[in-house]
């Protein structure tokens, strides 16, 4: 009698399922190794016309606002137009002003969910490191860079904005930092 052949249903079956497990025994891995931080001091933005704000505040290291929670989280204050990178415990690793959509989120804390590497933003213009965390009114609330480094032009009237931009050196920070599960946590 001939030896019979697998149909190939069952091989597609057996590998798929066999590449699930390493995924998820690589998921549980990197969960429990260290963290990615972002480096201390923010870098130089890539034109003085990019940045949001021109006062010598920037210089000095902003205190993370208190009630943004504890542990490690990206903390976003509303009022401040800053961001936050702050690590395990309590540290501000990383502070620098953005400039928010024309949506803002509620104050409180979300977690990242999606993240894509590059896009087009509503306004048209290319970005990248997009990380979303809420939907606020039926618009995605993400933070995200241009991919040119340019500050976002004045939305056209009634365009709904959700995009929370930031310097792209600002944007490769939050890219690394703001990892699927990361809080994220908005104050006033």
């Amino acid at each position: 009698m001939p030896a019979r052949r697998l149909p190939s249903w069952a091989w597609v079956t057996g590998l798929t399922a066999a590449a699930l497990v390493m995924v998820a025994v690589l998921a549980v891995r990197a969960e429990r190794g260290p963290q990615p931080t972002a480096s201390a001091r923010p870098e130089p933005s890539a034109s003085a016309s990019a940045k949001p704000s021109a006062s010598p505040e920037e210089s000095k290291p902003a205190a993370v606002p208190d009630g943004s929670g504890t542990g490690r989280r990206i903390v976003y204050s509303l009022d401040q137009r800053r961001v936050w990178l702050v690590d395990a415990s309590d540290a501000s690793r990383r502070s620098f002003t953005v400039w928010p959509g024309t949506v803002s989120p509620s104050p409180g804390t979300y977690t990242v969910g999606t993240r894509r590497e590059a896009a087009t933003g509503t306004d048209g213009v290319e970005i990248e490191h997009i990380v979303y965390f809420t939907v606020e009114s039926g618009v995605n609330i993400a933070f995200s860079n241009a991919v040119d480094g340019s500050s976002p032009p004045p939305p056209a009237s009634g365009v709904q904005t959700g995009g929370i931009r930031m310097r792209m050196a600002d944007g490769d920070a939050v890219w690394e930092f703001g990892t699927a599960g990361t809080t994220v946590a908005v104050v006033d």
